[in-house]
């Protein structure tokens, strides 16, 4: 909840620019953070009480210009208003703050590691993430947690949310066609959740298995059958052979 001594007429989002209309600096701090946030679409669809943001300003005080980090995620609030869906993320109308923000780090440094930490420690944010694939001799992905006012960083890569009841982290994959290092959403034992191609590849092969053993299936009952009607014939001629010697088969003792 929120403890900021705000004005009393407060401006809605719609009446709110809906960012900085600052440009990102590289197409994988739209990505990166898109690739999460579709993640969560297949494996949260049936939730709506979550969101998650790319781009968009967050709004904490209307005499304030919004922060606009590269992705966050908020739990406990409307997945979406109405058709014409969330301009900005006003703090006053939500009253959630986003349990995680993430900052991208790319050529054109932002004080990630530096004023956003501070910035996003003073609003209260649980989790800030930061990636850089830059980096070469720390690791690529901090995460962040507030423990009594500060941020304490996190051991380890995925890094386990147990308020968000996910992982996350980084690998290799394969995202838009381009092979590089991604982010991820993992479970509490370190499994990787698919991405949407992923799991339509997943359940096309499913699907061909299930076929696969539809047919096998199929063809053990064709020879079941084969095998009943060659016993059966073979049945049929020992009878016959049993009639040539005077023998009738129907009352053998």
């Amino acid at each position: 909840m929120l403890n900021y001594n705000l004005p009393r007429y407060l401006p809605s989002a719609e009446e709110l620019p809906d960012s900085d209309e600052t440009p990102v600096d590289n197409e994988l701090q739209e990505l990166i953070p898109g690739l999460l946030k579709a993640i969560l679409l297949i494996l949260w669809a049936e939730r709506m009480d979550w969101f998650f943001g790319v781009d968009m300003g967050i709004y904490y005080h209307p005499d304030e210009p919004p922060i606009v980090p590269d992705g966050f995620l908020s739990l406990g609030v409307e997945r979406f208003y109405d058709e014409e869906l969330r301009p900005s993320y006003v703090l006053w109308d939500e009253n959630v703050l986003p349990i995680l923000v993430l900052e991208v780090v790319s050529q054109n440094y932002r004080k990630e590691y530096t004023t956003k930490l501070d910035q996003y420690a003073e609003l209260g944010v649980l989790y800030y993430v930061i990636y850089s694939s830059r980096r070469r001799r720390k690791p690529h992905l901090e995460v962040h947690k507030l423990v009594n006012g500060k941020y304490e960083l996190q051991p380890g890569n995925p890094v386990w949310l147990p308020e968000i009841g996910l992982g996350i982290g980084c690998e290799r994959g394969n995202y838009c066609g381009v092979t590089r290092e991604w982010m991820y959403w993992y479970d509490s034992e370190g499994k990787r959740y698919p991405t949407p191609k992923e799991q339509i590849q997943q359940e096309a092969q499913r699907a061909q298995q299930e076929a696969q053993r539809a047919q096998q299936a199929e063809q053990r009952a064709q020879q079941e059958a084969q095998r009943a009607q060659q016993a059966e014939q073979r049945a049929q001629r020992m009878a016959e052979q049993l009639r040539a010697l005077g023998i009738d088969p129907d009352n053998l003792a």
